[in-house]
This record gives C-alpha cells, structure tokens and sequence, in this order.
C-alpha cells in the first residue's frame, strides 16, 4: 500500500501506485514533498472534451491520478463517496446540478475533499460563493493550464 495524503489529512485509502523516496524532475509538487505521494482526482464537467484534455493533463504527473470522472453534480457527489478523491476538479456550470450546489454537498459529505472550480464565468460574485460552498480557489477555462490551475493544484497538494 502507498503512503496516501489526503490534501492536509493522513488518509487509510489505499492507493494504487507506490510511493518513492527519490525526487523526480517530473513532479510539480514542492521539494519539501519528496516523499511522493499519490494524489486521486475526480474530474466533474459535462464536456467530455475538457474531462479528457484534464484527465491527460493530470496524468502526465506520476504522483497524480484520475480515479473518476463525472458529467454533472449529482453524479460528483455521489462518486465522492464512493471513490474518496483528494482533489474534485468541479465545473460551475451543468446539468442536473451545478458546481456550486455538488461543492455544498461534497463539503458537508467529505471535509477532508479539496475541491477548485473550474468555469468560464470568473468574477468576485463566483469566487466569494465558491469559498463559502467549500471550493479551494475558482480557475478560469480561459487560462492556459500551466498557468493559474497548476498552481492552485500545487498549493492544494502541498
């Protein structure tokens, strides 16, 4: 079993890569996280195009992992219980339920989730109701995604 971390919380839930005590040009997390372990992420949007450029995306990390994907809401959240992502990258806008009422309910369910929101839409509106449903940080579709949406992963696995 690898050493699991849950962003901020020691977790049980076994996960399927090993963890290494050697650093790796490739990882993007901090050198004070050389211990790599793995992160598991569920990606949450209704464009298939977007969970699969983010699933590639996660996924040229070795220490990161897709262990689902959602088209909406509801199926988020209950995934989330099922599944015990790390990471829930959640779009705002979806069928069925929207980003922010699936952030509510992952919050209230699973605490120990980060979660950033992923939209086309990014005001301080948006950003003030994303920190109030649970949501680490709101990134914009627009930004190149080694831009702000590394970042924001790389402050929410540190």
């Amino acid at each position: 079993m690898a050493l699991h971390r849950t962003c901020g919380l020691a977790s049980s839930y076994p996960s399927q890569k090993q963890s290494s005590l050697t650093p790796s040009p490739a990882s993007s997390l901090p050198r004070a996280y050389e211990l790599h372990m793995t992160y598991k992420f569920l990606i949450v949007d209704d464009s298939s195009i977007i969970r699969s450029s983010l699933r590639s995306w996660i996924e040229g990390n070795p220490y990161w992992e897709v262990c689902g994907e959602a088209e909406n809401g509801q199926i988020a959240v209950e995934m989330v219980e099922e599944l015990h992502p790390d990471v829930v990258l959640l779009d705002l806008q979806m069928p069925v339920m929207d980003g922010l009422e699936a952030a509510r309910q992952i919050s209230r369910r699973a605490p120990q989730t980060a979660m950033l929101m992923l939209t086309l839409h990014r005001s301080r509106e948006l950003l003030k109701a994303a920190l109030q449903a649970g949501v680490r940080d709101v990134v914009s579709k627009a930004d190149p995604v080694d831009d702000h949406l590394s970042t924001a992963l790389q402050h929410i696995c540190a």
